[in-house]
């Protein structure tokens, strides 16, 4: 179980393909950007859960693939430690995947089973052309001179609750609004919003940047 639809083994939130013209659009800005991360590009998909993330990670990754392009997606949530574990998610991104690959070598990092609440196997991150890492809080303000482009994905509260439900059951409901409380505090703390290169809404599509408040 987990924010990213770990309600059945494996499982994550999965919604409709992302448009052509936003995949496009990003792979301009990517590949147009400079590798900061050793020779990798470093795309952060950040924004809270059940937003749409793992499903543009994916459909992205794909797209730039299909012209050549070695690409790793991350999913963050694969490095938490459980419900609670954001923090140490973040600091196995930072230190033992984007510290190596910054360095030129191969990165690394503890998997988490949601399932049987404990930690897996290693899992080598290779050195490719662009990693993209997505989850909240995968754009940390730690790990800015190695970004080339922040993409924030985010719908309304009560869509991405819906999501997360769906997919996990109703039994995980105090766990998923524990979960928004929390991710919300973070995303404020390293204000991705604010800092992200370019706005989606939930269906995938490029919107306006918000408005700074």
């Amino acid at each position: 179980m987990g924010p990213v639809g770990r309600g059945v083994p494996g499982g994550r939130l999965v919604s409709a393909r992302t448009p052509r013209a936003t995949l496009d659009v990003l792979e301009r800005r990517v590949l147009a950007g400079p590798s900061r991360l050793g020779r990798t590009r470093l795309v952060s998909v950040d924004g809270p859960a059940g937003s749409g993330k793992t499903t543009l990670a994916g459909d992205l990754a794909e797209h730039l693939r299909a012209r050549g392009t070695s690409v790793e997606v991350l999913h963050l949530d694969d490095m938490l430690e459980g419900w609670t574990g954001l923090e140490v998610g973040v600091a196995q991104l930072l230190t033992t995947v984007l510290v190596p690959l910054s360095q030129g070598r191969p990165g690394s990092y503890r998997r988490y089973d949601w399932h049987a609440k404990a930690w897996a196997e290693d899992v080598v991150v290779p050195v490719t052309d662009v990693l993209v890492v997505e989850g909240c809080a995968s754009a940390p303000r730690a790990a800015a001179a190695w970004t080339t482009l922040i993409v924030h994905v985010s719908t309304d509260a009560r869509t991405r609750l819906a999501r997360g439900l769906a997919r996990d059951g109703e039994d995980l409901r105090t766990e998923w609004e524990r979960w928004m409380r929390l991710e919300a505090v973070v995303l404020e703390r390293e204000r991705v919003r604010e800092r992200a290169d370019v706005h989606l809404d939930g269906a995938g599509r490029i919107v306006p940047r918000p408005a700074q408040t």
